[in-house]
């Protein structure tokens, strides 16, 4: 890269029974004298085990470059340059002297939890491609700085356009289609196509960010964890992530699993529905979550109200009230009877497949409960002709 001084080294992965130990070998500084190595060791993320069907490989050359050029490129990590603040610590944007815009997440150094972030991003998305996943550039580690380049996306996140009643007219049926399709298949991607089996476990409306085209990426994984062997899910102590957007049973329970994720993008897709978050203070009718909300429209055959007003003239009403269909599946409480992304995709694409009634949704209010005479002790399914039916399996 012309004007650009970037060292490729490869990363190494050395197997063991439990760990992946990842080494950043060799790294060298033009201001420093000689051809001193920076030797830099990063044990592994925690809570990971390792897949057995990836012994003995090796990931691909990780890119590392230097800290001058990232320094020229955000005029030294500049408030003006500041794009916003996460778990991991802020991100900037910058400018390679090759005019290339870059985001760089810079870990904060009195982050215990973000050097676990550092470390999971490093050892899983660099292993990642796919066009609804964002892209990691570079990864930068000099005098106690670490730094993760990723593709800048000029457009930010979804949660900017989504929940601005402003910015939100610029997303008509069409656009949130596509943004709809574009996660569903980066989470089929991390959940069934790559060489790792990933769950996500922070998938919001702030991780999916949106390029110049508004096509939807997903992005910060550090959080994400893989599934080794034969595993279909994970049980731990740390729960991480966003109220509101976690499956039942992993912020109560500690355990996910990819039914986890789907979850999430229930919400995602109830959010993007209906213009509003799910934890939103200014719902109608007393309701403390838009999944309460929802249920409660479902349940006395008004799901329709659930739409954002914004799409009134622009969509198919028999084509949304599927999507809400979908949404309210993927966020029941028994994470069994949620569907898989590939079945989610299937079923946002086809008009004649034939759902299921959706149970009751995981985390919904009380009040609105009571409201909606639905019964917070027993699993129901409401049918979209208001009648309700009690299911017959214990929970």
């Amino acid at each position: 890269m012309q004007g650009t001084s970037i060292t490729f080294l490869p990363g190494l992965i050395l197997h063991s029974h439990n760990f992946i130990y990842l080494l950043l070998l060799f790294f060298k500084s033009e201001k420093e004298e000689g051809h001193k190595a920076l030797f830099h060791y990063l044990g592994p993320p925690a809570g990971t085990e390792l897949d057995s069907s990836m012994d003995g490989e090796q990931t691909q050359e990780l890119p590392l470059i230097d800290l001058v050029t990232i320094q020229a490129a955000t005029n030294n990590f500049s408030d003006e340059n500041k794009l916003g603040q996460g778990g991991f610590g802020p991100v900037y944007k910058g400018k390679l002297s090759d005019g290339k815009e870059i985001a760089v997440k810079r870990l904060s150094r009195s982050s215990g939890q973000g050097l676990e972030e550092f470390k999971n991003e490093v050892t899983l998305i660099a292993k990642l491609q796919h066009r609804n996943l964002v892209r990691l550039l570079y990864c930068c580690i000099e005098r106690g700085e670490k730094l993760l380049i990723y593709e800048y996306m000029p457009n930010t996140s979804l949660d900017v356009f989504i929940f601005d009643p402003d910015k939100r007219s610029q997303l008509g049926w069409e656009r949130r289609q596509n943004i709809v399709y574009g996660i569903a298949k980066g989470l089929v991607y991390l959940h069934e196509d790559s060489r790792l089996r990933i769950i996500h476990r922070d998938m919001k409306a702030s991780n999916v960010l949106l390029d110049h085209e508004m096509n939807p990426k997903i992005s910060d994984f550090g959080m994400a964890r893989f599934l080794g062997g034969n595993q279909s899910q994970i049980n731990t102590n740390r729960v991480v992530g966003t109220y509101g957007y976690m499956a039942p049973e992993y912020a109560m329970g500690g355990l996910f699993s990819v039914k986890s994720d789907v979850y999430s993008f229930g919400v995602l897709l109830l959010e993007i529905v209906s213009g509003k978050r799910n934890n939103g203070l200014y719902l109608p009718r007393h309701a403390h979550s838009l999944l309460a909300y929802a249920w409660g429209l479902w349940c006395e055959g008004k799901a329709l109200e659930l739409i954002d007003p914004l799409l009134a003239r622009s969509n198919p009403a028999s084509e949304v009230f599927r999507w809400i269909h979908i949404g309210l599946l993927c966020v029941q409480e028994d994470a069994a009877d949620r569907p898989t992304m590939s079945s989610v995709i299937l079923m946002l694409g086809s008009e004649s497949m034939a759902l299921p009634q959706p149970t009751q949704p995981g985390f919904f209010v009380a009040r609105a409960v009571a409201e909606s005479n639905i019964s917070s002790a027993s699993a129901k399914i409401c049918s979209n002709n208001e009648l309700t039916i009690s299911t017959l399996e214990p929970r």
